[in-house]
């Protein structure tokens, strides 16, 4: 007793307080960026070629307490395959929030925006539905370069978001940002815009910060975002800031855009909740659930609406 109140003194008189153990939050979580690619396999069955049938990814969700999920897949049949698993979802307390990817095949990722037959794969798409409801979203899709968000095809299907109030999932620049915000009728002010890793290339957080502020309804979300995290898995000093600046403007997702992606499924989901504990427990509940059920009426942290 008299060694550690020595070394509290001692913190004190270096004008330190001592550093307490996190507790990892531990409520509901919403999977906010998630892919069901025909490679992981999008059928339930015992095979080799087959690594993650439903099955599989159903557990994983339901053992790291990931209640809800943004579905999107290349092709859609894998979100498709998802939403109509409803039994099977249900027992396993997972909401499947769908959305329709632009993307057929992997050729699909760089030219999309030039296709305007990508136009005529999302209407017939929405018109469609699935067996989860209606699609609420649009994306992931890339620009790898920020100019095509300029292009006839992304211009469409902006302001038919907008139109149809579906929110996008966008994996592009910061300069993408303000492109794709102004083909709306709006210029952004009523486009539900999720940004995939709130910026590739790692935009600064004072660039972040301004787009937040210019457009109301962005969202980052926060997957393979660059410097997000410091030496102990906790929030670097101006990511800790910026998140409390923004509760209610953050999201977590885990881009299971690979298979290596589904078999560290609970190490990321595991890294999200140590991080999370080091935020007031409002803030870390806003930003692992409330926000993207609150934008897609998930109702319960159950996972069930």
């Amino acid at each position: 007793m008299r060694n550690l109140l020595r070394r509290g003194l001692l913190w004190l008189a270096c004008g330190a307080a001592p550093v307490m153990a996190q507790t990892p939050y531990a409520g509901p979580l919403f999977d906010a960026h998630l892919h069901y690619n025909d490679d992981a396999c999008v059928q339930d069955a015992p095979d080799p070629a087959c690594p993650h049938p439903l099955t599989d990814v159903l557990a994983r969700m339901q053992r790291n307490g990931v209640r809800a999920v943004l579905a999107n897949s290349r092709p859609n049949a894998g979100t498709l395959a998802l939403a109509g698993a409803r039994e099977a979802t249900h027992a396993a307390g997972v909401t499947v929030v769908p959305f329709v990817r632009l993307y057929r095949d992997r050729a699909d990722y760089s030219g999309w925006f030039r296709d305007e037959s990508i136009v005529e794969l999302v209407t017939t798409e929405l018109a469609r539905g699935t067996p989860a409801g209606p699609y609420q979203g649009l994306g992931e899709f890339h620009l790898y370069d920020s100019a095509n968000a300029n292009g006839p095809v992304a211009r469409r299907l902006m302001a038919l978001a907008e139109e149809k109030q579906l929110a996008v999932l966008a994996h592009v620049d910061d300069v993408a940002i303000d492109l794709l915000m102004a083909a709306t009728p709006s210029q952004g002010q009523k486009l539900r815009l999720i940004w995939a890793h709130t910026g590739i290339g790692g935009a600064s957080v004072e660039r972040v910060d301004a787009l937040m502020a210019r457009y109301p309804l962005l969202m980052g979300e926060l997957s393979y975002r660059p410097g997000l995290t410091c030496g102990d898995g906790q929030l670097c000093p101006e990511w800790h800031s910026l998140l409390l600046k923004y509760p209610e403007r953050f999201l977590i997702g885990s881009d299971t855009w690979v298979n290596q992606r589904w078999l560290y499924y609970d190490e990321l989901m595991q890294s999200y909740r140590h991080w999370l504990g080091g935020l007031p427990a409002s803030v870390a509940r806003r930003i692992a659930w409330d926000n993207a059920a609150t934008l897609f009426g998930v109702a319960h942290g159950n996972g069930r609406p």
